[in-house]
């Protein structure tokens, strides 16, 4: 009778380490990381492109969507600013921004959007030059409800015009 309650602790030993060897997790393999050779594609350079000083033509917008705006010189020499300010118009509620540029005499483009809402009043200033014979080129754009943007103002504005 002493042999048998060896034989089930020897029993019990086996499943024992049976059981744990089925129970012990192996650590994930870990990916090796294969170098892929790429080959190298240069984006293509977009071709250079000129400042342009000269005015171009404008659109007009429809009745419905019709919008004033100012653009103007402050005339002080010592802070050089083109105004561009919303006057009114039918397309106050309909017109989704106004976009403006400001080519500078000196070669320096600067932009900036009148957001909405829009009201008579609201306007962007942005850096003109003084120097004499030096002309300030604005560009304003209206977006409409679908989306598309509409060339509404393109020519030189003066630092000073004496009357």
């Amino acid at each position: 009778m002493n042999a048998r309650p060896i034989v089930i602790i020897i029993v019990f030993l086996l499943l024992l380490l049976i059981t744990a060897g089925c129970m012990q997790t192996t650590p994930p393999a870990t990916p090796t990381i294969t170098a892929v050779e790429t080959t190298s594609t240069e984006a293509p350079t977009p071709p250079p492109t000129t400042l342009s000083l000269t005015p171009g033509p404008t659109q007009t917008l429809p009745e419905v969507w019709g919008l004033e705006i100012q653009v103007q010189s402050n005339g002080v020499a010592i802070d050089p600013l083109i105004i561009v300010s919303c006057q009114g118009g039918k397309g106050l509620n309909f017109i989704q921004q106004i976009d403006v540029k400001v080519t500078r005499s000196d070669g320096v483009v600067e932009t900036d959007v009148i957001t909405k809402p829009l009201y008579k009043g609201k306007e962007v200033s942005l850096r003109g030059t003084t120097a004499p014979g030096y002309r300030d080129r604005a560009e304003v754009w209206a977006t409409t409800p679908q989306g598309d943007k509409v060339k509404i103002f393109d020519d030189y504005v003066a630092f000073r015009t004496y009357h």
